[in-house]
């Protein structure tokens, strides 16, 4: 089987264009990765176990909402494209949906409380899943070239990750500016809904789709759908390492704020801190682009993560008190998890054609929604087990925490998801697609191309 050399370079206005879409959910992201657990016990005064149980019971609706609207997308049919109509459509409900989010009525019981909570993450999900994984799925489809893929993950990232910071540093500052934080957070998700419609609506009208994925038949059975994806064993493969870094990321994301507010006594420098690291991440974004031409995307993904699982250490050893070396390990983060920005949505796109030798479909929406699934979930659990562990070790919120408090937070923090992480490590490295191997997969898919198209004629 001969390799293709054909390379399907991209305008870089079609890359930016794409890269606009993800600004405005990094900033929703963000804010709630670092501050919803925090707006939930510190502002809302929900009990952390009440507040975990509530998001985990709304992620189970996810066991359907992501790989249905993922089969969904692969079977639309419309003049506006199978992934652009529902950015299009649903960008102003998913922006409602987000300043609902950071609104928690005051004086309810706390079943009301329960089912509030829940209900408003459940609906924010929906009309999240309902936009981005046909976002997200076009990664695979506007493009098949390998390196291509990187690069436009790379320009949505050099958008996404400075926002990323906005949700971040600029959270507490606007909080901050309210002598209520309720009041504060309620305002926070008035602007991010505002931005996160604004970006999608803008970025859906300007992309187009290929009129060969537009004109491809889905698959009629949604089980049967998810049955093939899960069939693909790469995928699977890809999926576990995923979800292994991803709850890693979502402990440490959850607990920051609480690590450098309580154990370093420095929460007026929690804005600096996080800033610096994600500064980082958007430095090293063109560097991770290099070596993505280079290697293999498994084992430079691996490289990236080993440094950032290193940093995560060095974090619990830091002393209860104020210190400089915050700073550095930051950088090392920023650094080292600047991988995780830019290799897994293009090793998830490389997966889907594997897919498509074999069934002849443009299948990225499955593929995109079980993605989104394993993220959700890997989330959702880190959430509730912060909420766990933080009530298990005696948290209160506002006051001066336990020496068990602490230690909860130290170990949550840094030693569990950097155990995790180096646990994922070796898949990394053995990671079974190659540049080599993809290759191939393209030749042969080009070959199914034009023998579509001579037929045609």
């Amino acid at each position: 089987m001969s390799v293709s050399s054909t390379v399907q370079k991209m305008k870089a206005r079609t890359k930016w264009l794409y890269g606009l879409g993800d600004i405005g959910n990094a900033t929703v992201n963000s804010a709630i990765q670092f501050f919803l657990m925090k707006f939930y016990t510190d502002a809302a005064l929900i009990l952390p176990a009440l507040a975990g149980n509530a998001l985990l019971i709304g992620k189970i609706w996810d066991a359907v909402n992501d790989p249905l609207f993922g089969w969904l997308t692969d079977s639309t049919k419309s003049k506006l494209g199978k992934r652009r109509v529902y950015m299009l459509f649903g960008a102003i409900p998913l922006g409602i949906s987000i300043a609902l989010l950071w609104f928690v009525p005051a004086g309810m019981s706390q079943v009301l409380t329960f089912v509030w909570i829940a209900g408003t993450f459940i609906l924010f999900d929906t009309l999240w899943t309902m936009t981005n994984v046909p976002y997200y799925a076009l990664t695979s489809e506007l493009t098949d070239d390998y390196d291509e893929r990187s690069s436009l993950t790379v320009y949505r990232m050099v958008l996404a990750v400075p926002f990323y910071l906005v949700g971040a540093a600029l959270t507490p500052m606007i909080v901050g500016f309210f002598a209520v934080q309720r009041t504060g957070f309620g305002f926070v998700g008035i602007i991010y809904g505002a931005l996160a419609a604004a970006a999608l609506m803008i970025s859906a009208g300007g992309l187009r789709e290929r009129k060969n994925v537009i004109e491809a038949k889905g698959e009629e059975n949604p089980g049967k759908s998810l049955k093939l994806a899960f069939a693909n064993k790469k995928f699977v493969y890809l999926c576990v390492i995923y979800f292994i870094v991803n709850i890693s990321f979502a402990f440490a994301k959850t607990l920051m704020a609480y690590f450098i507010e309580y154990q370093l006594l420095m929460k007026d420098l929690i804005s600096v801190a996080m800033g610096l690291m994600l500064v980082c991440v958007t430095i090293s974004l063109p560097i991770w682009k290099k070596i993505a031409e280079k290697w293999d995307k498994g084992p430079a993904y691996g490289v990236g993560m080993g440094m950032g699982a290193v940093a995560l250490l060095g974090l619990f050893f830091l002393p209860h008190a104020p210190t400089f070396w915050i700073y550095p390990i930051m950088v090392l983060a920023g650094f080292g998890f600047g991988a995780n920005w830019v290799f897994p949505w293009a090793m998830i796109a490389d997966v889907s054609d594997y897919d498509r030798v074999e069934t002849g479909q443009f299948r990225s929406g499955i593929y995109y929604g079980v993605w989104g699934l394993a993220t959700k979930i890997s989330e959702a659990l880190a959430l509730a087990g912060v909420g766990w562990m933080l009530t298990g070790f005696g948290y209160v919120a506002n006051v001066e925490q336990s020496a068990q408090s602490l230690l909860g937070i130290r170990l949550f923090f840094a030693i569990v998801p950097a155990v995790c992480i180096l646990a994922a490590l070796p898949l990394l490295f053995k990671y079974p697609i190659t540049r080599k191997g993809h290759a191939e997969v393209r030749a042969r898919l080009e070959q199914m191309d034009a023998e579509l198209a001579e037929r045609k004629g």
